[in-house]
């Protein structure tokens, strides 16, 4: 039994999960909650529930790729008063509506995709992600607030959530705890990976799983966010938010490495136009990490 645990969010968590999905027996994403744009960010102010659109790209990644559903799941509309929706987003806020349970209800959606791994938030609480960020040359720090506009920054030294003690559902936790893998991005690195490493009971319980923790890193720098960053500078934001990784797994030739502490193993793992990962030389990579 390999039971492998995710975490992120986006479209970098979504190509972890179609890579997992092929040597995994049991898999667990825990996704970011603190997306405040677009479809996401409209229905989390109209409706309270957390931002569903990070949640149904994980489902989607994880569902049977034959299934109408999943196709539908995707499909976002053009006009009207929907536009700009995506289909899935509005199914998990009916769903949430009708179990009066976000968890439920993300589970209800990935039996009607029939989905392969479960998908869980890293919060089920209303959280806004929080920023430090310097000022150029150095003269002090400013504070700013919501994903939207923390990943339009550069110079990012650290990020938190609002409220700080915001805590992961025990699912989230309970995967953490009998994982025997934990793979850590792509994505955005402040927005994406650490806004979950940010809960504070997700980072605890990432301090004592038993999987081997695995950062995957980006295959370019996301501008502004990680301008200027090598493989050594993603390793060490994560070291400065309280999280130690085993292993780094990059693409040769991508980013520069940089002065690394810890393991980096580099194999071919991105799509022949360099876009994206792919997920078959994903899977192999990751595969042969397993303890």
């Amino acid at each position: 039994m390999k039971r492998v645990v995710a975490l992120g969010g986006g479209h970098g968590l979504a190509a972890t999960l179609a890579a997992v999905r092929r040597y995994a027996d049991d898999v667990c994403a825990i996704v970011s909650v603190a997306d405040d744009g677009g479809s996401s960010g409209r229905l989390r102010a109209a409706f309270g529930i957390p931002p569903p659109g990070d949640l149904r790209k994980c489902l989607v990644a994880l569902a049977d790729p034959a299934s109408l559903w999943t196709s539908a799941f995707e499909h976002r509309f053009d006009a009207g008063e929907l536009q700009g929706h995506a289909f899935g987003n509005l199914v998990l806020a009916g769903l949430a509506a009708s179990t009066g349970d976000f968890e439920q209800a993300l589970a209800e959606a990935g039996r009607l995709l029939g989905a392969v791994g479960r998908v869980v938030p890293a919060t089920t609480e209303p959280v806004v992600l929080k920023a430090v960020i310097r000022r150029a040359g150095g003269h002090g720090d400013d504070s700013i607030t919501g994903q939207v506009a923390v990943g339009r920054s550069e110079g990012i030294a650290g990020v938190s959530l609002v409220p700080a003690d915001a805590r992961a559902p025990e699912a989230a936790l309970a995967a953490l705890a009998t994982a025997d893998q934990v793979v850590l991005g792509p994505g955005s690195l402040f927005t994406s990976v650490l806004a979950v490493v940010a809960v504070p009971s997700v980072r605890d319980a990432l301090a004592v799983t038993p999987g081997r923790k695995v950062y995957v890193c980006n295959l370019r720098p996301q501008l502004p966010e990680t301008a200027g960053y090598d493989v050594a500078a993603h390793v060490n934001a994560l070291r400065a938010h309280g999280l130690d990784i085993d292993v780094v797994l990059c693409q040769p030739d991508s980013l520069p490495v940089g002065r690394l502490d810890v393991e980096c193993v580099q194999r071919p793992v991105a799509r022949p136009d360099g876009t994206g990962h792919d997920p078959a030389l994903l899977a192999a990579a990751l595969e042969a990490l397993l303890d």
